[in-house]
């Protein structure tokens, strides 16, 4: 072709050197850290309990396609949800609340004494916040509704193993607001420690709003200019202020009694 001769711009990319065919580039692949938890060599081992087969099948395909989660099992019952905690080792129980004989409350009772060190996260179609915060009393650390769009199930499984909470949008947008709301508001029902005995911080509040957000720890360190090591210094008074055991219940208690 003479160099004069008119040539598309697909032509025009295909000639310069580095460019694919067609002129358009390969996405750009997502970056992972090698120090976060979750990795292809060493995936999160994941156990998903749910009634609802189609639910599960729909969760249980896109935890199989993230070569940083391996699904060691599935169960549609508490019954056999029982059987691979009996069974199984992993890093992450996914529970529903409703399950044909049982609940998945009671999962997750058993999930904490049998494997204290695992991460909860609550799948539901269940909102009101009686449901919501009896999940993060006995330990959950994330909630994700079933029929919310804005949210990754594999991306909230990297979330609770690397130190953060993973709850739909809708629902943290609610904690959010509880942040900002007037002095007084009500202390949740299980009575825990009164506004004047328990004080936190301006950067211990700080902390908590930016849990609440989803952030781990490396991200609240770079964000607040501190280490993570200072961080997790401070999460740990937090606990012992609010008597939590979580960053899912710190970040509730805080939000639904008022503190900050």
């Amino acid at each position: 072709m003479p160099d004069n001769a008119y040539r598309s711009p697909e032509e025009q990319a295909d000639a310069r050197p580095g460019y694919p065919p067609g002129g358009v580039c390969p996405p750009a692949q997502p970056l992972w850290p090698g120090f976060l938890t979750g990795q292809e060599g060493a995936p999160v081992r994941v156990l998903l309990v749910d009634d609802d087969g189609f639910m599960r099948r729909v969760i249980a395909q896109e935890l199989l396609s993230d070569l940083r989660i391996q699904l060691e099992g599935q169960a549609g019952s508490l019954r056999d949800g029982r059987r691979l905690l009996a069974t199984h080792e992993f890093d992450v129980l996914m529970v529903d609340l409703r399950l044909g004989d049982g609940t998945g409350f009671e999962l997750i009772r058993e999930a904490g004494k049998q494997h204290p060190g695992c991460e909860i996260i609550v799948i539901s179609a269940l909102e009101d916040e009686s449901h919501v915060m009896h999940a993060f009393e006995l330990g959950a650390t994330g909630y994700l509704l079933k029929d919310a769009w804005l949210q990754s199930f594999a991306q909230a499984v990297l979330q609770v193993v690397n130190g953060g909470a993973a709850i739909t949008p809708r629902l943290a947008r609610r904690l959010l607001s509880r942040l900002s709301a007037r002095p007084g508001s009500p202390p949740p029902a299980s009575d825990p420690p009164t506004r004047e005995a328990t004080t936190l911080t301006a950067r211990e509040c700080e902390i908590l709003r930016c849990v609440a957000r989803g952030q781990v720890t490396e991200e609240i360190g770079a964000k607040l200019g501190i280490s993570g090591q200072t961080v997790n210094a401070h999460i740990k008074n937090i606990y012992k202020k609010l008597h939590v055991h979580s960053r899912a219940q710190a970040v509730s208690y805080a939000a639904y009694s008022g503190l900050i």
